[in-house]
């Protein structure tokens, strides 16, 4: 699993594993049933705590996003692709929302606003 952790982040360890994970999941990279790292291996490879670990996938579980069978390990949970889409899809809507308010506050007009979101948009990010 190709996770990358940057410590420059304000956002913690284990949500950056957690969003990396759901995202991996989201776009189909990992499928359901598939059976993810150990905690500890997991946390061997990315030199991490195994605590730090445990806590992206208790969180990634409370989601819905993957099942942890006792013994045997954790696995993606079966998902319906179109509830997760709708979920990040709020999650846009809700960033968009912010930065209308934020734009409007200084004074940016519709199409500024709009020539940025096509930059970005078109940029690697």
């Amino acid at each position: 699993m190709n996770i990358i952790i940057s410590n420059l982040s304000e956002q913690p360890i284990y949500e950056q594993i957690a969003a990396q994970i759901k995202d991996s999941i989201i776009k189909g990279e990992l499928k359901e049933a598939e059976m993810l790292p150990s905690i500890r291996s997991l946390a061997n490879e990315l030199k991490i705590s195994v605590i730090t670990t445990k806590r992206a996938y208790e969180e990634l579980e409370r989601d819905g996003y993957i099942t942890t069978v006792p013994g045997k390990g954790s696995y993606v949970a079966a998902q319906n692709r179109e509830l997760l889409k709708e979920s990040r899809m709020r999650i846009v809507e809700e960033k968009l929302i912010e930065a209308v308010s934020a734009a409007k506050t200084i004074g940016l007009t519709l199409d500024e606003v709009f020539e940025m979101l096509k930059l970005f948009y078109e940029e690697d990010v």
